[in-house]
């Protein structure tokens, strides 16, 4: 039996977020429907919690498990929300799914459009006839169990016709030649979806202790760098007020510069297509920044306000702002000479809406320019703002974001999803996983811990990372079949160390770990332009090492100018309906065609077989310990104390047959090895090799 399956539930709103996730305790489920998936009219709506429910009722979640018993395919739109109610309320379903939402996904073939049940019905002309009715009631502050169950009903049974609908209508799609190579995807896809969906119920510890010492430690480490920045500030504009917190303010330090027309600013760039050009529009649309002095308003006395006096001579009972310094109590005189930094922008893609950008990878490069020029002053005072940028993200972030949504069993249920990004990737919420920093030195990760304690089984258990070696370069090797590369990788060379090595001598010292961010961006499309000279060498001599990586890109781009579209040996395909080729020869979107390979079937196609072989392996030998956490190329498991030796050998042998797994799911001759290590410690930060 093919069924198609929908529910309801109620809601909680907690500190201004809405929380809609079955491990509130004050969230229920309200409605549970199915409909057949050839007649509409066969349906069944199934009440748990609801103002109006009725004695008949009762047996609801008897009558429900018994048709999840005899189904053998269940359909539905962004069934991981569904999986999630049915299994947290106690339901079994083990068999296969088809998720309408991922199935629309794939087909778009990596053009990023909404794939919420209501933009596909327009798209395929569905006729939904939704209410707006519930909108009104939510708006007046229904919780879903107040809103009339019949109304309910009917809201939840338009959502299962049209869900049905978009069910036949994708299989149509499938069924075309041009799509039947993402029919493996898309049944892959959905088979990932219920590990993540367990992955997510399973939920990793957290050790609320050592997350108010990651607090601390960062807040302490925020006020130093603040009060550094702010004497760096004084020196460098004099009294010239300057928020740290206004990116065009701190623009205005690093450049030197003023914007003179805001409105102007933004088109004054957008036909300038060589240097000499950038410079004259930069010079044309700002003037230079000059120190300034403060001194004492004389009409407030520096107290910002002043009292207006009556005819009568007595000043009124309330004063109002000082117009001379508005305010402010001092009053600001230009000095002759130059304030800030004094860098000059290298490209126009550093535009930005309030002047120029000041991003982490532009903040990075700049960095390395007054390096390699020893420019002190500018190294340190860039060096401040990058880490004061990163700490009050990695607060907000990941701090407040786990404190928030560890839920209170202790555990904050990892949300991944499958439909966000255009490469086949995984993006995260509540809070985002996937934008931790990469590398084993991130303290946050200090605050995931087993959920086994030593209480019971007189040790502990423990987290344990089995994480791909240079995934990303061998995936480049493998599809490009580059020979250099293809060697490097079979013999275990270092690429980090050889970036390093390239840049240094090349006049920019440059340790392993700050060449990581640049080892693998030729791969995604990137090139030295906007780069330092010692690191644009180095793109050069990427793409002139590997000549057939070079050539492989030369292919994609000649693909999506003739096709439309590229496709991966996992069949997955990105479409480009706009591509065109420049008068250079390349084509346009040619950092995307270059990216989107590596990427996809790197993080979109191995990494979650890898998944499902773990899972696999973990279930057949019926064990504790489970999957928590996938973030970039690794995975991350919650080992039981005694089944440690269990868990390494699963490891082992997914890494020992990694090549057969994956031509076994892509039906590819993979030539390149695959690596997977074992890191293995009391918590995700002190993970050790595993020798």
């Amino acid at each position: 039996m093919k069924i198609i399956l929908d529910v309801e539930n109620t809601t909680t709103k907690r500190d201004g977020k809405l929380h809609l996730d079955p491990f509130e305790p004050d969230n229920s489920l309200t409605l549970v429907g199915i409909m057949d998936h050839i007649n509409q009219d066969d349906k069944t709506i199934f009440v748990f919690d609801h103002n109006e429910k009725t004695i008949e009722d009762d047996d609801a979640q008897q009558r429900l498990q018994r048709v999840l018993d005899n189904t053998t395919l269940l359909i539905g739109h962004n069934l991981q929300y569904d999986l999630q109610w049915l299994w947290a309320c106690g339901f079994k379903y083990s068999g296969e799914i088809f998720d309408t939402m991922l199935g629309e996904y794939i087909l778009q073939r990596g053009q990023k459009q909404s794939v919420s049940l209501e933009n596909c019905a327009i798209r395929y002309d569905l006729n939904m006839k939704k209410s707006d009715t519930l909108k009104d009631y939510f708006g007046r502050g229904f919780q879903t169990d107040e809103i009339p169950l019949d109304e309910l009903s009917e809201y939840l049974t338009q959502d299962l016709v049209v869900t049905r609908a978009l069910y036949w209508r994708l299989l149509d799609e499938y069924a075309k030649p041009e799509s039947q190579s993402l029919i493996k995807v898309r049944d892959i896809t959905n088979n990932v979806c219920k590990t993540l969906t367990r992955m997510y119920m399973n939920g990793f510890n957290i050790d609320r202790k050592a997350l108010q010492d990651v607090r601390w430690d960062f807040e302490d480490e925020l006020i130093k760098i603040e009060r550094r920045l702010n004497a760096q500030v004084k020196e460098l504009m004099g009294d010239t007020p300057i928020n740290l917190n206004s990116p065009e303010q701190v623009s205005q330090v690093i450049y030197s510069r003023i914007l003179k027309d805001k409105k102007q600013w933004a088109v004054a760039f957008d036909y300038v297509e060589n240097k000499d050009d950038f410079k004259q529009a930069v010079k044309d649309n700002s003037s230079m920044m000059v120190k300034t002095k403060a001194s004492v308003c004389q009409k407030c006395y520096g107290k910002g306000k002043v009292y207006k006096i009556k005819k009568d001579g007595k000043p009124f009972a309330k004063p109002t702002r000082c117009p001379e310094c508005d305010t402010r109590g001092y009053k600001l005189t230009k000095l002759k000479h130059m304030a800030g930094l004094g860098f000059f922008p290298p490209s126009k893609d550093w535009v930005s809406a309030n002047g120029f950008s000041t991003s982490k990878g532009n903040l990075e490069s700049l960095i390395n320019i007054a390096k390699a020029k020893g420019m002190t002053t500018a190294e340190t005072f860039l060096t401040d703002l990058k880490r004061q940028s990163a700490i009050s993200s990695y607060l907000s972030a990941f701090v407040d974001g786990i404190e928030h949504y560890t839920k209170d069993d202790g555990l904050l249920h990892v949300s991944l999803t499958q439909h966000v990004t255009a490469t086949g990737r995984f993006s995260g919420r509540n809070p985002n996983m996937q934008n931790m920093p990469r590398g084993g030195t991130f303290p946050v990760k200090k605050v995931f811990i087993s959920r086994w304690d030593s209480d019971q089984f007189g040790i502990k258990g423990k987290i344990l990372e089995a994480d791909f070696a240079q995934l990303e370069f061998r995936v480049a090797a493998l599809l490009s079949q580059d020979k250099v590369a293809m060697q490097e990788v079979s013999t275990g060379f270092d690429v980090h160390s050889y970036t390093a090595q390239i840049i240094s001598e090349a006049g920019q010292p440059t340790t392993r770990q700050e060449a990581k961010a640049h080892t693998f961006a030729p791969l995604y499309g990137a090139t030295g332009y906007g780069r330092t000279k010692a690191e644009a060498e180095y793109y050069t001599h990427f793409m002139d090492k590997y000549k057939g990586i070079a050539k492989w890109h030369k292919k994609l781009g000649d693909e999506a100018i003739n096709l439309g579209r590229i496709k991966i040996p996992s069949g997955r395909q990105y479409a480009f309906p706009d591509v065109e080729r420049r008068k250079s020869g390349t084509p346009t979107h040619f950092t995307m065609i270059k990216n989107y390979p590596v990427q996809g079937f790197a993080t979109g196609d191995i990494v979650p077989i890898v998944l499902l072989e773990i899972e696999k392996r973990l279930d057949q030998k019926d064990l504790k310990s489970m999957l928590v956490n996938t973030v970039h190329d690794s995975v991350v498991l919650d080992v039981h104390p005694l089944e440690e030796k269990d868990v390494l050998g699963i490891i082992k042998d997914v890494n020992d047959n990694l090549k057969k797994i994956i031509e076994d799911y892509y039906d590819i001759d993979v030539n390149v090895p695959m690596l997977l290590e074992s890191k293995i410690g009391d918590n995700w930060l002190d993970v050790k090799d595993v020798v």
